[in-house]
């Protein structure tokens, strides 16, 4: 056989491995997925009158808050979803099967070939069922093009491959799983401090540079421009930008981590 074809039949079963722990062990994916999920119902229900009236100058509207809300939710579940993956590589290296897979003769960068596309068909499925939620409480993109619903879908795919990239490097400098979990939690909690909720002009102005200057904002005002019809902006390039910057960086981290020596 070719390498080329070695390394896409052991990539291939390195899936087949990573999907199979995720159907006999999906606490940890059910969990990260009740987040964004509770917080849709949370924000809407709760908070939507208040808050779609402080966005729209005194009168509420929770439909248009369901519309404003959820780009942001869907790459937040993007990021809650990567966190498993963290955790998963952490749990791969500390229990010693990395070593086995050291000493045999496989493709070595099948090992994170396989974590990372099966993180990402995980968070496609994630994200279609927050939005599935978010459907059935009222979201609609009636003035969308099959042209942006297709550009808005390669745009979630492409920031979960990100994610993933930087969520395996997390997995693999954490001494255990534990740790892997804490050391990712920025991937979650900077939706926390981006546009998902509220716009970035209405935050006090000494924050609204952080809110700005981070992956979440671009693209979630990106997803917004796509399925809502707002102005996206320079937010389409900084979104890529970000995305792409982040997968490279997370690729030569974790591929360099990987393949240096175990101590």
């Amino acid at each position: 056989m070719s390498s080329l074809a070695l390394a896409v039949r052991d990539s291939s079963t390195m899936l087949r491995r990573n999907l199979l722990h995720v159907r006999r062990y999906p606490s940890l994916t059910l969990n990260l997925l009740l987040t964004p999920v509770v917080l849709l119902l949370l924000f809407v229900y709760i908070f939507g009158d208040v808050m779609s009236a402080g966005i729209g100058g005194g009168s509420p509207d929770r439909s248009a808050y369901v519309a404003y809300l959820v780009p942001g939710l869907l790459l937040m579940t993007i990021g809650g979803t990567t966190i498993g993956t963290a955790v998963s590589v952490s749990m791969d290296m500390t229990e010693g099967i990395i070593a086995r897979f050291r000493t045999m003769a496989i493709h070595r960068p099948s090992v994170l070939v396989g974590h990372v596309v099966g993180s990402v068909l995980q968070c496609v499925m994630s994200v279609v069922l927050v939005g599935a939620v978010a459907v059935a409480i009222g979201f609609r993109s009636t003035d969308a093009t099959v042209l942006e619903w297709l550009a808005a879908f390669g745009l979630l795919v492409l920031f979960a491959l990100a994610l993933t990239w930087i969520a395996v490097g997390m997995g693999l400098i954490s001494p255990n799983p534990e740790a892997a979990s804490n050391n990712a939690m920025p991937l979650i909690f900077l939706p926390f401090i981006s546009s998902a909720f509220v716009p970035v002009d209405a935050m006090p102005g000494w924050f609204q540079p952080i809110a700005e200057y981070q992956p979440f904002t671009p693209a979630i005002e990106t997803l917004r421009g796509l399925l809502l019809g707002t102005e996206i902006g320079h937010n389409g390039w900084l979104a890529i930008g970000w995305c792409l910057g982040l997968a490279v960086l997370g690729y030569f981290w974790s591929t360099a981590k990987f393949n240096s020596d175990p101590k």
